[in-house]
């Protein structure tokens, strides 16, 4: 499987690229998001802003949003899937649009949300992963206004929020599978085989 990963100048890239490798994926970086119109399975990573995050993608936004939508395997990774809703009260930039919905700030006296959590989900791609605690570090959250795109969510500080998302063949984390030890691999995993499938 060959797996294109996003460079639009946030962090974490090593980590992302590192645990598809370790699952068997051919991986290819790009800094020119145009490369996105071409790639058969696209990985949105991130930990950074709304707004520089989206800079390099807004001028191929709507044409990255019909290839998600005509079906092309991708996983957004926190900031990564927040990008691909509509927009988002940290910045002023358009998002994707992928998801109908704004990126609005998470209600908890506490934030950041630094640490492991549960999602709770039965979606598939969880199959075979018996630890469902994840590694979250985020201010903001995902605002569907589709309740049946939210597929997982996790309690933080007697609430909840959603932490997980899939639209077409477009998957969506508010967690960190790259940091979240086996369990994460493990999703990589099932992600890697769902994409193949798709393609």
């Amino acid at each position: 499987m060959r797996v294109t990963i996003a460079d639009y100048n946030v962090g974490n890239l090593h980590s992302v690229k590192k645990a598809f490798e370790k699952n068997g994926a051919s991986v290819d970086v790009t800094t020119d998001m145009k490369d996105l119109l071409d790639a058969d399975c696209i990985v949105f990573p991130g930990v950074g802003a709304f707004d520089i995050t989206m800079e390099k993608l807004l001028p191929y936004r709507e044409e990255i949003r019909d290839r998600l939508l005509s079906g092309v395997p991708a996983l957004g990774i926190c900031i990564g899937v927040q990008i691909l809703f509509g927009s988002s009260e940290e910045g002023v930039s358009e998002g994707v649009g992928l998801f109908r919905g704004r990126i609005t700030g998470l209600k908890a006296r506490r934030v950041p949300h630094m640490g492991w959590n549960s999602v709770m989900t039965s979606d598939p791609l969880m199959d075979g992963i018996g630890d469902r605690t994840f590694y979250f570090a985020h201010s903001y959250m995902c605002s569907a206004e589709e309740a049946d795109r939210v597929i997982g969510t996790t309690e933080y500080e007697c609430g909840e929020f959603p932490s997980f998302f899939r639209t077409a063949n477009t998957y969506g984390t508010q967690f960190h599978p790259e940091k979240s030890s086996e369990s994460g691999l493990s999703l990589i995993r099932n992600f890697i085989r769902f994409a193949e499938d798709k393609t």
